[in-house]
């Protein structure tokens, strides 16, 4: 047989592979297809082939175009099956079997709409209960593209049962069983989220395109990924106040014990610092620090704690290479006597990433105890957050392909693909990665919902969840960013078609991600079941509706109050809210329910002009509910500027 014969035959059997038949990977056995609406359905062919599709009965026929795509429309089906959905054409078949029509929800956003139902609260009995095989459920795997792709690389539908449920999205899940259970009809929750994305990246380049504060983050968009780090490191050397031209010898002037570190990155040394708000930097990095030497260690041997760090690494001590070379587990380094002088002393660690395991990248690994200068009688820590951390910019680096690094790379990836699949509405949760911006939520998060809603070509419900309460419980006069994003988060209500979930009251100060998702997806069900569904239900939280001022008290009227509001507290105290005169100047202040409105006052502000409720990143003082039991929406009265006023997205 000779080579150009078998280089003809590979060649016909790739034009085969590439031509036959298929549907995208979305139209998989046990999929959910949308009821009561015109059904998209499309895949691939030889480029110009008739393709003939069937579902329940009806036949639609399209012409594959020059890429071989085909897409065929069904009319509108009520909910039912399980149908077989198949498309056949000269070049081949395809199908998928146990289709179901009903409801579809795509799921979307950061980490906690990525919570499993195996880390939500009760997973035991959870999974025990889980036998819902009219609930799917379709995850879509994390992926980056610099360009709108046309087809997910992975995927498949799982119907819900206690051994699939795990790992779906817990506030889609416990969302969706509300539906099936009110409703009797089949959910398919299609879950794309990625923990610790910020919005920008899930919005189109033309939506960025459209918004003016946006757009020049995207005119010259990379496309290809050289590019990219190449822009996230004129990025990085910005925020860190790095030179764009830095050499070998001027990192050498770090040996300096007399060099000022003051710009560096103050940070934790432990963990990976790609998390350290580095942007995914991989390369080799310094980290140092001063500790102070009491007078009688200095004569005596002691031993350096630096945790590990399987690297070669370079340890300096006010300059002096100490300790050079890869050290297996947790370092300990011994120094002779007169290492040391008394008073202030400069640690200056060069290093690279970890070789085993290799993606942990740039850090420590080991416990903050293992961060230590000790000798027989007396040990100083070396942990916490003086450290002062350093990308080496003159040496070989590269950044990982993090979700954060390009804008709209990750709509490219995971949400064009799915476009335009046929929707009742969207469940979103995200917006803790972009706390730091939330003046500009107020108008990147409507722009993704109408970017979305133009992409699919429907105006599909789009429900949110407002953040939870986490971090520290501040006063409205040392401001809070998180306060500022539920506030945007308000705003977007005025679109149309959308709802929040409030839910302040079962975060977590501790743990950005609260483990009661179950509230979480009944409330956003609340919203489907009143406006999608037609269910006499109270959908809302207690909403601001005005303040007037009678002398000197503030009355607050609220809207959404079921029948009537109610201060969850055994004394029947009214917590959270603060008010102000014109100096703005907030104070914690005396609070009644009268009716549907809340009378606030101080005896400090005599002539009140601004009331704020649940303004902190963590209100969890904040009491008041409407008497079916949902909390009532965090707001201010006042426009003054806020701490994330001026914070813009690069």
């Amino acid at each position: 047989m000779t080579t150009r014969f078998i280089i003809f035959s590979l060649l016909l059997v790739n034009v085969a592979a590439f031509g036959q038949v298929r549907m995208a990977r979305i139209f998989s056995d046990h999929v959910v297809l949308q009821r009561q609406q015109p059904i998209p359905v499309w895949g691939w062919a030889k480029p110009g082939e008739t393709v003939k599709a069937t579902l329940a009965g009806q036949t639609q026929q399209a012409k594959a175009d020059a890429s071989g795509k085909w897409m065929v429309r069904f009319t509108p089906l009520e909910a039912g099956g399980p149908h077989t959905l198949a498309a056949s054409a000269k070049s081949g078949n395809a199908s998928a079997t146990d289709v179901l029509i009903g409801e579809v929800w795509l799921c979307s956003g950061q980490s906690n709409m990525e919570w499993t139902v195996k880390q939500a609260d009760n997973f035991a009995t959870e999974k025990k209960n889980a036998n819902f095989p009219q609930i799917r459920h379709f995850r879509v795997d994390h992926e980056l593209a610099l360009t709108p792709q046309v087809e997910l690389k992975t995927g498949d539908w799982k119907v819900c049962s206690s051994e699939t449920v795990g790992d779906f999205t817990a506030v889609g899940f416990f969302f969706a069983r509300e539906l099936a259970q009110k409703l009797n009809i089949p959910v398919g929750l299609m879950h794309s989220s990625w923990g610790g994305s910020q919005v920008e990246g899930w919005i189109s380049k033309e939506g960025m395109l459209s918004n003016e504060e946006l757009r020049p983050t995207v005119q010259n968009l990379p496309t290809t990924w050289q590019a990219a780090d190449s822009l996230i490191d004129v990025k990085l050397r910005k925020q860190l106040q790095v030179p764009a031209k830095l050499t070998a010898a001027d990192e050498q002037k770090y040996l300096d014990p007399s060099y000022d570190f003051a710009g560096w990155r103050k940070n934790d040394p432990m963990g990976q610092w790609e998390w350290k708000d580095m942007r995914g930097f991989t390369g080799q990095g310094y980290m140092t620090r001063t500790v102070e030497i009491p007078e009688e260690m200095v004569g005596t041997q002691t031993t350096l704690g630096l945790a590990e760090n399987d690297s070669p690494n370079k340890i300096y001590i006010n300059g002096k290479l100490v300790s050079e070379g890869p050290l297996q587990g947790v370092r300990k380094i011994t120094l002779p006597a007169n290492t040391w002088k008394a008073g202030s002393n400069r640690i200056l660690v060069k290093m690279g990433g970890m070789v085993d395991p290799s993606w942990y990248g740039l850090g420590l690994k080991g416990s903050p105890s293992d961060l230590y200068v000790a000798d027989n009688v007396q040990r100083i820590s070396l942990a916490g957050g003086d450290w002062r951390l350093m990308p080496a910019f003159a040496e070989k680096h590269e950044y990982k392909r993090f979700m954060n690094n390009v804008a709209v790379s990750i709509y490219n990836a995971m949400i064009a693909p799915l476009e335009p699949m046929a929707l009742r509405g969207v469940l979103w949760y995200q917006g803790e990665t972009n706390a730091g911006r939330s003046y500009q939520y107020r108008q990147s998060f409507p722009l993704l919902i109408t970017d979305w809603r133009q992409k699919f070509g429907q105006t599909m419900s789009f429900y949110f969840v407002q953040l939870a309460n986490y971090g520290s419980n501040q006063s409205s006069n040392q401001g809070s960013s998180w306060a500022e994003l539920r506030e945007a988060q308000t705003m977007t209500l005025s679109l149309p078609k959308t709802g929040m979930a409030v839910i302040t009251d079962i975060g977590n100060p501790k743990d950005i991600h609260p483990t009661n998702k179950q509230d979480v997806g009944y409330r956003l069900a609340l919203n489907a079941l009143k406006f999608d569904y037609g269910q006499n239900v109270n959908y809302s939280s207690p909403m601001f509706e005005g303040m007037k001022i009678e002398g000197d008290k503030a009355v607050v009227t609220f809207k959404h109050v079921a029948n009537g509001l109610v201060a969850k507290d055994k004394y029947n105290y009214l917590k959270g809210f603060e008010i102000a005169g014109d100096d703005k100047v907030f104070y914690y202040a005396q609070a009644g329910i009268k009716g549907n409105t809340v009378i606030v006052s101080h005896p400090k502000v005599p002539k009140p002009v601004a009331v704020r409720y649940a303004w902190a990143d963590s209100p969890d003082e904040a009491n008041l509910f409407s008497s079916d039991g949902l909390p009532a929406n965090s707001f201010r009265t006042d426009t003054w500027p806020g701490v994330t006023a001026k914070a813009k997205f690069e």
